[in-house]
């Protein structure tokens, strides 16, 4: 009997759950027209919030929004609170992206760093940094991560990495 009743309430909740979500994104149109640039963005921003699940993946996405959207304290907060509870090292990764886009190598390098360290064996995070690092000017340090990506596999975005950075491309996420 309580199997059934649980099974009830999880499919009640699901439901509500998939009913305000719907509702939400209806009625979005509300949250950006007649407003400002400014204000339209802040509101999706705090829909964003609430669609994220919790999910790092999608808060850094919000966390990035913000920073590069010249609100960098609360962008900041978000990255903190992630890096605060053990990330992924893709998280940690996401996140120094974000810092390379704001042209804040300084913020971004310990964090490529640390990715670099803890995944070596991810051929095109290796060539996207590598690729950060001939970006920053540190051309000798970019090919030893090229050399190590090409050294695992011959994998296509990896090259398209490396090669961009040469023309002064970054890597595409």
């Amino acid at each position: 009997m309580k199997t059934s009743t649980t099974a009830i309430a999880a499919t009640l909740l699901f439901c509500a759950g998939v009913g305000i979500g719907y509702g939400a994104t209806k009625n979005a149109p509300v949250l950006y027209r007649g407003k400002s640039n400014e204000e339209a963005g802040l509101a999706l921003v705090e829909q964003a919030k609430l669609q994220t699940d919790n999910g790092s993946w999608e808060r850094i996405a919000v966390g990035r929004v913000l920073y590069l959207g010249g609100h960098k304290v609360e962008g900041q907060a978000i990255f903190d609170a992630i890096l605060a509870a053990e990330p992924e090292d893709s998280d940690e990764f996401r996140i120094a992206r974000v810092y390379a886009e704001a042209h804040e190598w300084a913020k971004a390098k310990p964090l490529f760093d640390r990715f670099v360290s803890e995944a070596p064996k991810d051929e095109k995070g290796l060539a996207d940094v590598g690729a950060y690092y001939l970006l920053n000017g540190d051309r000798a340090t970019a090919e030893s991560l090229f050399d190590r990506s090409f050294e695992r596999k011959d994998e296509l975005w990896a090259t398209v990495s490396a090669a961009g950075a040469y023309l002064g491309v970054p890597p595409q996420e």
